[in-house]
C-alpha cells in the first residue's frame, strides 16, 4: 500500500479507471462551521491519494477528475461526503455507489452498517477508528491520521462488490438506484437546514 500526500489538488497527470472510492475528513460534523480538511481517493488498487487543503479550494485537477460522470464514485455514508464536498468545492456528483445504503438495503438481518462492521463481515478485515476524531485541521497530519484516511478508501471497491452480490440476491437494486439518484437531493436539503426533518410525514 502507498499514501500519497497532495497540497490544495491532484497532479495533473494523474488518471483514475472507472470507478473511484471517495471520503472526506473535516473539523466536525457541522458543515457550515466545521471547514473540509482532507480528501481522499483511491482506484481500488491498493493505494490512497490523499489532497490535504491548506485554505484554498482552488483545485481544477481534483475537480475535474470528480465531476467526471464516467467515472462511479463509491462513497461509504455518502450523503454527508456529498454535501461537504458541494459547499466547498461546488460539485454536483453523479453516478455515485453508497455502501452504506446498499448495507442497509442488504443486510436487512443487522444494525451494524458501519465501514469497521461492513470490512470486518465481508472481507475479514479489521480497521481501527481511533483517528476519527483527531485533528484534520492540523499543518502537518500524523502517520495515523494518514493511514486511517487511507482506510477508509482502500476497501471499498471490495465492499461494493459484495454488496451487489447480495443487493441482486434480494431483488433490490431498482430501488438502490433510485436512492442513489436521490442523494444529491437529500445533501442539498441537509445544506438549506431540513437535515433532521422528514419532509415526506403527514405530521
Amino acid at each position: 500500500m502507498a499514501i500519497y500526500l497532495h497540497n490544495n489538488d491532484l497532479p495533473s497527470d494523474i488518471k483514475f479507471n472507472s470507478a473511484i472510492a471517495i471520503d472526506s475528513e473535516a473539523m466536525g460534523l457541522n458543515i457550515n462551521r466545521d471547514r473540509l480538511c482532507l480528501i481522499q481517493i483511491s482506484a481500488g488498487d491498493g493505494n490512497a491519494h490523499l489532497v490535504k487543503f491548506n485554505g484554498s479550494y482552488n483545485s481544477p485537477n481534483l475537480k475535474k477528475i470528480l465531476s467526471d460522470d464516467s467515472i462511479q464514485k463509491i462513497f461509504h455514508f455518502a450523503r454527508f461526503d456529498l454535501a461537504i464536498i458541494f459547499h466547498y468545492l461546488q460539485i454536483n456528483f453523479k453516478n455515485i455507489y453508497c455502501t452504506k445504503i446498499a448495507s442497509r438495503l442488504a443486510r436487512t438481518y443487522t444494525d451494524a452498517h458501519g465501514l469497521k462492521n461492513l470490512c470486518e463481515e465481508l472481507l475479514g478485515i479489521e480497521i481501527s477508528k481511533k483517528q476519527q476524531s483527531s485533528d484534520w485541521g492540523n499543518l502537518i497530519l500524523s502517520d495515523k491520521q494518514l493511514e486511517y484516511a487511507a482506510s477508509d478508501v482502500l476497501y471499498l471497491h471490495q465492499l461494493r462488490d459484495k454488496l451487489q452480490q447480495m443487493i441482486i440476491r434480494e431483488n433490490r437494486q431498482i430501488i438502490l438506484n433510485e436512492c442513489f439518484r436521490f442523494l444529491p437531493t437529500r445533501a442539498i436539503l441537509d445544506l438549506q437546514g431540513f437535515g433532521n426533518i422528514d419532509i415526506f410525514s403527514h405530521a
